[in-house]
């Protein structure tokens, strides 16, 4: 079975940088990789996403802040956060959907933004 395991949160001060990342046991089954973020009291957000090809798209808000990349093996995603801001603060978690339309998630990891 595909499993997702995400790590890089942490606590930052507003300006600075974070890279997450997006593991899997193996990603050959899964053509995409989206990032989604969570902030208590809030609905769940689309952030981006990135394909097996490379192509990526972002949500308006982190555009030109935010890049989504992966290795050449396709079996991590990495999402670098730059000039975040308190309002980036959020539980972050990667998606995927399987070619069968199976969605695996992962366990999220936390990012702060405060001073």
């Amino acid at each position: 079975q595909v499993q997702l395991v995400e790590s890089g949160g942490g606590l930052v001060q507003p300006g600075g940088s974070l890279r997450l990342s997006c593991t899997g046991s193996t990603f050959f089954s899964i053509n995409a990789i989206d990032w989604y973020r969570q902030a208590p009291g809030q609905q769940r957000e689309w952030v981006g996403s990135i394909d097996k090809r490379g192509f990526t798209a972002y949500t308006n808000s982190v555009k030109g802040r935010f890049t989504i990349s992966r290795d050449n093996a396709w079996n991590t995603v990495y999402l670098q956060m730059d000039n975040l801001e308190p309002e980036d603060t959020a539980v972050y978690h990667c998606h995927g959907k399987s070619t069968t339309m199976r969605d695996y998630w992962g366990q999220g990891t936390q990012v702060t933004v405060s001073s």
